[in-house]
């Protein structure tokens, strides 16, 4: 049977000796889908004594943390999910001192250590700042997963160089390890670890391993005991089951179904009638069809059956759906939402009505300026929305862009698409170093070198340039340039040579958003945008054009110049 993550906790807080707890904590263990998308969390702050209102901050920091980070995007990554939450944390507590009587003295305003553990499938995610300690427990060996944030001034004077609302920016720990069943990780206020030795700790949670709420107050009340003169609390967080490292969730659900059976037009098919077969490959058969409840035109995508038995196929088959019902954008296609129970394994989207660029291209084999402009805007829309959610399209190609009878343009096929959250909780299975078309996709892949949305920005500037001048910047060069020596060899064509109406400014954008390597290329898509329409003159300086490139009538006048003078010499001569 397929498993699921499972874990135990305890937990336990007291004020100590002081007459204040100025210490925070909370655990949070979601139902699913929640818990297989975005994980367990664990965190807890600390506040500092010389602010009356550090509690506040330690309170408002936790809170915050298990309230939006549930929140954000399922398919932002832990890290970046995290970092948000905490950056927009961080600015908040630093606000609220700024407007306080303490603004002078961040040591008396809403300040805290903050440290939170994530578990999520088989990895533990840390985000720390500030001297609490995060430890893990592996075969009664115990290691420190954080460092302190601490400024030690002499042996006896320390003070705390690293907190939430500290100052405006925060610089953030982050780690992330690889899990095993029965890994115990504990987080620790330096009230506690400071006065409950190694050994002592580890006896107490093998001591209580029933119960994990009690081997939590016995590591707090023998740091007590041993005179901590500070607040105390411990968490614990100990790893009873792990996922299957070989299956995963979606693919669990999608082969739980049935494979579809061939459609043929005027079937009735679990709800839907089918109309045409629109397109068949050996990986998807793809109909046009009318919902019989709603009357709407619709697309079903049926996998191939030859490709059953290949699980990573599957996942990409399913997540195409998912990304889609997940992007809200006129310029990405729409998930369609049945209400009906689905029987066989299928997807269905949104129809549109119109033609693939593929096809506009062919009817339209010179276009203006304005309008490859347009359509080229409208894709780059689509893919910020993309973008935003941590997903990269990977397969960027006209066949892959629709424009509809309104001439909007929508990006289709995300059966290669990235997403950051997902990625995270996969076998890997699914994630080949190249899944794009070879003629649109970045040098980057062929080195499987990590992709960025500076990749699909390539594959939208190839697009551009076939659609200005109907071939491709280096033909099938960079499918055959495998190592660094190979692609620092390709040579840029310029689209002038293909089309000399081509401003040159705008052939200089081009060559720049086409480099073969990422960090030379535009470090944002509206970068690339901005100079498609106005020149660069800071592009035009590193290239030279020719004379006659920027100045036609001059270079003929200094031809003919240079033809009288010779002309002269020989009459002379004779």
């Amino acid at each position: 049977m397929p498993q699921t993550l499972s874990v135990a906790i305890g937990q336990y807080s007291d004020k100590g000796r002081k007459e204040l707890n100025q210490d925070f904590h909370a655990a949070y263990v979601p139902a699913e889908p929640q818990l297989s998308a975005k994980g367990i969390v664990v965190a807890l702050a600390d506040g500092i004594s010389s602010s009356s209102v550090s509690q506040v901050a330690s309170q408002m920091s936790v809170k915050t943390f298990l309230d939006d980070y549930f929140s954000t995007s399922e398919s932002w990554s832990v890290k970046k999910s995290g970092h948000r939450v905490l950056m927009a944390t961080n600015s908040w507590l630093y606000s609220q001192t700024r407007r306080s009587q303490y603004r002078y003295d961040a040591n008396k305003g809403y300040v805290c250590t903050f440290s939170a553990l994530i578990i999520k499938s088989r990895t533990a995610h840390i985000f720390h700042a500030g001297d609490a300690r995060i430890y893990r427990l592996r075969h009664n060996s115990i290691e420190q997963l954080t460092r302190d944030h601490r400024l030690q001034v002499s042996s006896e004077v320390s003070y705390l160089s690293r907190a939430l609302g500290m100052d405006s920016q925060l610089e953030l720990d982050y780690a992330s390890f690889a899990t095993e069943p029965g890994d115990t990780f504990l987080l620790l206020t330096d009230g506690a670890y400071e006065f409950a030795g190694d050994r002592a700790i580890i006896d107490s949670i093998n001591k209580h391993a029933d119960n994990l709420d009690q081997a939590a107050q016995a590591i707090g009340e023998l740091a007590y005991a041993n005179n901590s003169d500070d607040n105390i609390t411990v968490q614990i967080l100990r790893v009873d089951e792990l996922p299957n490292a070989d299956t995963e969730e979606l693919y669990q659900e999608l082969t739980q179904l049935p494979f579809t059976p061939p459609l043929e037009p005027r079937q009735h098919f679990d709800g839907y009638t089918i109309v045409r077969q629109l397109h068949a490959s050996s990986r998807s058969h793809v109909y046009l069809a009318v919902d019989d409840d709603s009357g709407a035109n619709v697309v079903i995508k049926t996998p191939s059956i030859d490709l059953r038995d290949d699980p990573a196929y599957l996942e990409r088959f399913l997540m195409e759906e998912w990304i889609a019902r997940r992007i809200d954008s006129p310029h990405v296609l729409k998930a369609y939402r049945a209400t009906r129970t689905r029987h066989f394994v299928y997807i269905v989207t949104e129809y549109i009505e119109g033609q693939t660029l593929t096809q506009w291209m062919i009817d339209n084999p010179e276009p203006s300026l304005e309008q490859v402009r347009g359509i080229i805007e409208q894709i780059a829309r689509g893919l910020r929305a993309l973008h935003r959610l941590e997903m990269l399209h990977q397969d960027l190609r006209p066949a892959n862009v629709m424009i509809d009878s309104s001439s909007t343009v929508k990006l289709i096929d995300f059966g290669a698409t990235h997403v950051a959250g997902v990625q995270e909780m996969t076998s890997g299975a699914s994630h080949l170093s190249i899944l794009g078309t070879a003629q649109y996709t970045a040098p980057e892949y062929f080195l499987s070198e990590p992709a960025t949305e500076r990749s699909d920005a390539f594959s939208l500037a190839v697009i551009t340039y076939q659609m200005l001048t109907g071939q491709l910047p280096y033909g099938t060069a960079v499918a055959k340039a495998t190592t660094r020596a190979a692609q620092n060899r390709l040579k840029y064509q310029s689209a002038r040579d293909h089309q000399p109406s081509i401003p040159l400014w705008v052939d200089e954008a081009l060559r720049k958003a086409l480099r073969p390597y990422p960090y030379r290329r535009y470090d944002d898509l509206s970068e690339f945008l901005y100079d498609l329409r106005h020149p660069n003159k800071a592009l035009l300086g590193t290239q030279q054009p020719p004379l006659l490139a920027r100045n036609p009538l001059v270079f003929w006048q200094s031809v003919s110049a240079i033809l009288l003078v010779a002309v002269i010499v020989l009459a002379s001569q004779l």
